[in-house]
């Protein structure tokens, strides 16, 4: 073999490595955003139907989040929304529209309490997702409810479905610790 050869093997053998491990890094990546936002994750890939374009939006969204000033509540105000919440729900029995939109703002209390931007829906949900990527799902479920709630299609079925999910959402805010950032 002559050295022009062997330096183009060299180069040829660098070249693949390098490929190669560009591959593996973004795989890696990829499948690092997968566990962290779970269905949000799934969702977000659904929406864009571009891999690279959902897990840049999901990159931007953990930057954007991790900017925040993110806390947990103290123990009094954890109570104060714990109580407020068993009232709600006692409240559904006789009024679930109006429990049901005592709900919706006690949840955008929490959230507001939590250090969460209260924009639109989606920019609320977009936030939640980075820390809570898998009860997000159910605010989302729970806010379709109170679109139709407002448009005065939605049935008391619907309102009891909707405040469980509002329910899950709800416990993990007011139970969770701020998590550490990445």
């Amino acid at each position: 073999m002559s050295t022009t050869e062997i330096i183009l093997l060299a180069i040829l053998a660098i070249v693949v490595v390098a490929i190669v491990a560009f591959l593996f890094m973004r795989e890696k990546k990829s499948r690092e955003l997968r566990d962290r936002f779970g269905p949000e994750y799934v969702r977000t890939l659904a929406a864009t139907h571009d891999k690279r374009k959902a897990e840049l939006s999901l990159e931007k969204r953990a930057q954007r989040v991790k900017s925040l000033r993110l806390r947990s509540l103290n123990h009094q105000d954890r109570q104060r929304y714990v109580e407020l919440w068993r009232k709600v729900q006692n409240e559904f029995v006789d009024d679930p529209s109006g429990a049901f939109n005592k709900a919706d703002d006690l949840l955008g209390d929490v959230m507001a309490a939590r250090g969460y931007p209260m924009s639109d829906f989606e920019h609320q949900a977009a936030d939640l997702s980075v820390n809570h990527p898998f009860v997000v799902q159910h605010y989302r479920a729970g806010h379709e409810v109170a679109l139709r709630h407002r448009n005065g299609e939605a049935d008391t079925e619907e309102l009891r479905r909707a405040m469980i999910h509002y329910r899950d959402l709800f416990d993990e805010l007011v139970n969770d610790a701020v998590p550490a950032t990445n």
